[in-house]
């Protein structure tokens, strides 16, 4: 629309892209303020971070160089003990082979009397659920069944007369159940 306007007007397209020239000196001016501004404030001390991160690299990059010698060295002595380590490893193995049959049996009882525990509190908390479930039901039913009744009959109920035909529908429900 501003084009539009522009064309009817008879100004040139540039007119619109280019600011006035009052508003690009103050630009330049703006500009150059704040680039002398952080020439001498920010980028002194963005350097010095610079540097200082760079050093810290280098000396990461060293440790890491001398690390790697060190585990390379301990890779060897690694391998040279891992003869002396098979020979010990078999023996502990057949050890615990040994171990293992006479322990398997005690193990299972007691893997079994634990299933049998696990089993027994699902059970217990799989029964409070379906209780706690079947309390908050009836008090939601008998919410709702007040709410019917105070549709149909169009008044509100006091407190012991909603108890009582709570009760009562409860005592319903539970007869079915």
């Amino acid at each position: 629309m501003t084009v539009l306007l522009a064309a009817e007007s008879g100004g040139s397209g540039q007119d619109l892209l280019l600011p006035a020239v009052p508003e690009l000196i103050w630009g330049l001016f703006a500009f150059v303020v704040l680039f002398l501004v952080m020439r001498k404030l920010v980028f002194p001390s963005l350097n010095t971070a610079l540097e200082e991160r760079r050093a810290l690299i280098e000396g990461k990059l060293e440790e890491a160089d001398a690390k790697l010698v060190e585990m390379e060295e301990a890779k060897r002595a690694f391998e040279s003990s891992l003869g002396d380590a098979r020979g010990e490893a078999a023996r502990i193995l057949d050890e615990a082979k040994t171990d293992a049959e006479s322990s398997r049996e005690a193990i299972l009882e007691s893997a079994r009397e634990e299933a049998q525990r696990i089993i027994e509190r699902a059970n217990t908390d799989a029964n409070a659920e379906r209780v706690r479930l079947l309390e908050e039901l009836r008090g939601q039913v008998g919410a709702l069944s007040v709410q019917l009744a105070e549709r149909i009959v169009e008044r509100e109920l006091d407190a012991s007369t909603h108890a009582g035909l709570v009760d009562e529908y409860i005592q319903r429900l539970a007869a079915h159940n």
